[in-house]
């Protein structure tokens, strides 16, 4: 299997403050990794990490295979969450400048953007001040910067923060594009939303320490209850006759012309032995398992370890 940036058992401490503890990913080539985390947990450490701008105190990060060196950061691409464009420049002319800076000619910098300001549909913007665009016209200016270049690697902290919807579905479907044509891709965010429909693996930083990590689907497995919503027709009270020695009812609510159930089923039964129990005396309409989105999943999974921690 390729990896295209491997991060082995990281330490790292400020001033007496551990940010990271033992920390370790494995970012396959290709794909689109999510990496989570509340506020402070130490997401931003590791970033700054692989972006070179400080140094583990202990642990190694492997880039491609290869120990992470100066000259891999002009195959990353960085996106921060704080946006840092200089304010004074005109777009086109910032543009060239950070072009030229990641290693472009100029010929092949004004190419680039030509097309991508055509694609964002902001060809009309090459003279204007950045300062006189909104935030959510300058981060496109700073998205396309971050990319121009083709990176091996994207780091994007936050992409979506500030864009109305149909500028975060713009973005979104950029980076499954570059994703098709071989970039990988770690997307620090706290939208889980855009986890579930972007990212092939996560790993989820608490109190400095990787908590919880796989692809989406193995974890959203992990934290199956096997619990099911029921839509039915019938008299309620017949769906507790002879039923609950195998099956836990946790709700059941009647409406006008159907009622609803939210039922778990315990290890060793299936939901045809559920369905099964009920059929001869309900008319059953649809059946829906309630598998835990990733934002349940990531409250969960903190307030566990915080528990276990205290």
């Amino acid at each position: 299997m390729s990896y295209a940036l491997e991060a082995k058992n990281i330490h790292k401490a400020y001033s007496g403050h551990k940010a990271l503890n033992d920390v370790s990913i494995a970012v396959k080539s290709g794909s689109v990794f999510g990496l989570l985390g509340p506020n402070g947990a130490g997401k931003t450490s590791l970033i700054r990490i692989i972006n070179q701008i400080t140094g583990p105190d202990s642990g190694e990060v492997l880039f491609h295979g290869e120990k992470l060196r100066a000259e891999h950061v002009e195959q990353i691409g960085y996106l921060p969450e704080e946006r840092g464009l200089y304010k004074k420049m005109k777009v086109g002319e910032q543009c060239m400048y950070l072009a030229q800076l990641k290693g472009l000619s100029s010929n092949e910098a004004k190419t680039r953007l030509m097309d991508w300001f055509k694609r964002f549909e902001i060809h009309t913007w090459w003279d204007k001040k950045v300062e006189d665009l909104s935030k959510g016209m300058a981060q496109k200016v700073q998205f396309i910067t971050t990319v121009l270049h083709e990176p091996k690697l994207l780091i994007l902290d936050e992409p979506f923060s500030g864009f109305d919807p149909i500028n975060a579905e713009l973005i979104r479907n950029e980076m499954l594009r570059l994703k098709s044509e071989g970039s990988t891709i770690i997307l620090s965010t706290h939208d889980m939303g855009s986890v579930e429909e972007l990212c092939d693996q996560i790993a989820l930083i608490n109190r400095s320490q990787v908590i919880l990590d796989g692809t989406v689907k193995e974890v959203k497995n992990r934290f199956r209850s096997y619990t099911y919503e029921l839509i039915y027709k019938g008299y309620a009270m017949d769906l507790g006759i002879g039923l609950w020695a195998s099956f836990e009812l946790i709700n059941n609510t009647q409406h006008e012309d159907y009622s609803v159930a939210v039922i778990r089923i315990p290890d060793g039964r299936k939901l045809n032995d559920l369905l099964s129990s009920l059929l001869k005396d309900l008319e059953i309409i649809s059946a829906r398992e309630m598998i835990p989105d990733m934002n349940d999943i990531f409250i969960e999974a903190v307030n566990k370890f915080n528990a276990s921690q205290s």
